[in-house]
């Protein structure tokens, strides 16, 4: 089998039928289209092209570690506490990516909350703070330190 070579390309000089076949797969991904040929008609390409090239072509994204935190807070076992806290990152604009939980031990459960930060209308120091306060919740800290200074 021969090795396979990827090039990244900036897709301004790429033929317009790649970047349709990208908008295809997202409207697929993103449930706005029920099946292929929903998705190639919508993104106004064929479906043979749709399918001759949607095992070869994929949109880069770049996630760099400033764009996002993981949060790590020790919350009371009481309703709506795990709500709050996903309220306040809400309101300061966070975009919430995983959240993981654990079962509650001694009334406290652990959880890890990470979210994309580069909508925020606040620092990520000030979203602790806030965090912080809410009712329910024993103690919140940052995974990267250095996120907490501004770099």
């Amino acid at each position: 089998m021969s090795k396979v070579n990827y090039f990244l390309v900036n897709s301004s000089i790429l033929p317009p039928v790649f970047e349709k076949v990208i908008k295809a797969k997202n409207y697929l991904a993103s449930g706005e289209a029920a099946n292929a040929t929903q998705a190639a008609k919508m993104a106004g390409i064929s479906r043979s092209a749709y399918y001759k090239y949607k095992d070869s072509i994929f949109e880069y994204n770049t996630f760099d570690d400033q764009e996002t935190v993981t949060l790590n807070a020790k919350l009371r076992d009481n309703a709506g506490v795990l709500s709050a806290l996903m309220n306040e990152l809400y309101l300061a604009g966070a975009n919430v990516l995983s959240v993981s939980q654990s079962v509650p031990v001694n009334s406290v459960a652990d959880v890890s909350v990470t979210v994309r930060v580069t909508q925020m209308t606040v620092s990520i120091h000030d979203m602790v703070d806030k965090i912080k306060k809410v009712s329910g919740v024993k103690s919140v800290n940052i995974s990267d330190k250095n996120m907490l200074s501004g770099g």
